[in-house]
């Protein structure tokens, strides 16, 4: 079945780097699982109540820059927080970025380093990093929805 970006996400692409929007453009014709982008830019503002919350680690976040995105999946008009989906949206935005040349990293797999150049599904990555975590007696901080350019 073939996806399309909502005007409301196709919005929240505005600031963001063209080159992660084709990426995101085309991963949603690429994907198995319908999803919707929930955040591009930020403010300091935002950021800073994220990190407040625990929500983010970072206020040298890249959605500050334009270079972020996050994404949501749907199951038909719903709203799903599975993870399986998140790593299928994930192989279809990893294929993207390697489609259009860019380097990306996904936030359920941040020891991975670029996504566009793993070879593996992007469920393995997210395994990689975890076992990495877990090795360095270290809790993963797995933020499916985001991926940013690196």
């Amino acid at each position: 079945m073939a996806f399309k970006l909502s005007s409301r996400s196709e919005g929240r692409l505005e600031g963001i780097n063209p080159q992660l929007i084709e990426v995101v453009k085309t991963a949603i014709t690429l994907t198995k699982v319908d999803f919707g982008v929930t955040c591009g830019m930020r403010t300091v503002e935002e950021q800073e109540k994220l990190v407040a919350s625990g929500a983010s680690q970072t206020m040298k976040s890249k959605h500050l820059e334009g270079r972020a995105v996050d994404l949501v999946a749907y199951i038909g008009p719903n709203v799903t927080w599975s993870l399986n989906k998140y790593d299928e949206i994930a192989d279809a935005m990893a294929a993207a970025a390697k489609q259009k040349g860019v380097a990306l990293k996904w936030g359920a797999a941040w020891t991975v380093g670029n996504i566009a150049e793993w070879d593996g599904s992007m469920e393995d990555a997210m395994n990689t990093y975890v076992d990495v975590r877990r090795s360095q007696g270290r809790r993963p901080f797995i933020d499916a929805p985001h991926f940013e350019m690196m």
